[in-house]
């Protein structure tokens, strides 16, 4: 018997899209799906070449649309799951609908498309593995799930993006709230040897894994745990401390601030931390505390009120 699911749905003024998905976030939610008709029409735009059509009824449910959206269990411990995610956010009054997981993985199959990111990455949807890959480009392969994002936000790229820039081969890459483990995979695939994930979340491994076999990546070069390194030290010594060139937290900026005073203990001398989920109006928080734990930042890039940060070892 297929599991049944509720979607969330929080209709939110298009200006305060972001700061809800931060609250969301903090708060442990950690696959949201962000629907505003302006960034849906800017995406169609700006990848025209990758849509062979754009559905009728994806257009009339995109016109006017402000709203995010997440899922959580149908059962008493989605219910607890729901009150903690919406905590902060009483303003806004939830809209659930009742699926069944292949209702929700049907719908998303039918409007998503591969995702061209950086200069290198092409995100693909498993379903999709037999269309041709784009001349120089490296495919990354995923099935998403219904709590985990695929790369389509704006943070994703960003991190992608300045990994493209930073990784050398035969790096080792540690991913710091690893969720789908979209970025460590990508970091195999463009050529690190290793790559070292963990998240809060306990679900986080199992979606990483499964998304790393779609790509031909076992655990001799993959590993995923569960738990908060900020209090854990004995998770912290699982993730080979001073073994990491590569140090990724693609969270928020009240996670990156206390990560970024361990984040050099992970890393080798010449390591490089890369840091995104960053909203506006926070940048300059991260930035102080990055540079107060001994970074210095190299590269700042900005996109659709977001920000990430390349920061080197002094």
């Amino acid at each position: 018997m297929s599991e049944q699911w509720l979607e969330i749905t929080l209709p939110v003024p298009a200006e305060k899209l972001d700061r809800v998905c931060e609250v969301l976030t903090a708060n442990g939610m950690t696959g949201l799906v962000m629907e505003e008709e302006g960034d849906f029409l800017r995406f169609l735009e700006q990848n025209r070449q990758y849509w062979d059509y754009v559905d009728e009824g994806l257009a009339r449910r995109m016109k006017g649309a402000s709203r995010v959206k997440f899922y959580v269990p149908d059962s008493e411990e989605g219910q607890k799951q729901l009150r903690r995610y919406l905590a902060g956010l009483e303003e806004y009054e939830p809209q659930t609908v009742s699926l069944r997981e292949e209702d929700w993985a049907t719908s998303w199959q039918k409007y998503y498309q591969p995702i061209p990111v950086g200069m290198r990455i092409q995100i693909i949807p498993d379903w999709m593995r037999e269309k041709p890959v784009p001349d120089g480009r490296t495919p990354l392969y995923l099935n998403p799930g219904l709590t985990f994002g695929t790369g389509a936000h704006p943070t994703t790229q960003l991190c992608l993006e300045l990994l493209e820039e930073v990784l050398r081969p035969g790096d080792q890459v540690l991913d710091l709230g690893c969720g789908s483990g979209i970025l460590a995979i990508a970091a195999l695939a463009l050529g690190a040897s290793r790559a070292v994930g963990v998240d809060i979340d306990p679900k986080a491994a199992d979606v990483a894994f499964e998304n790393a076999a779609l790509n031909g990546v076992g655990p001799d070069r993959l590993s995923v745990y569960a738990g908060d390194v900020l209090r854990d030290q004995k998770l912290a010594a699982k993730l080979e401390p001073g073994q990491n060139r590569v140090v990724l937290a693609n969270i928020v900026a009240d996670v990156i601030i206390p990560l970024s005073t361990k984040a050099g203990e992970f890393m080798t001398e010449d390591g490089v931390f890369l840091t995104s989920g960053i909203i506006d109006g926070r940048e300059d928080e991260v930035r102080t505390a990055m540079e107060s734990n001994g970074f210095t930042i190299v590269k700042h890039l900005e996109r659709n009120g977001w920000h990430a940060f390349l920061g080197k070892r002094k």
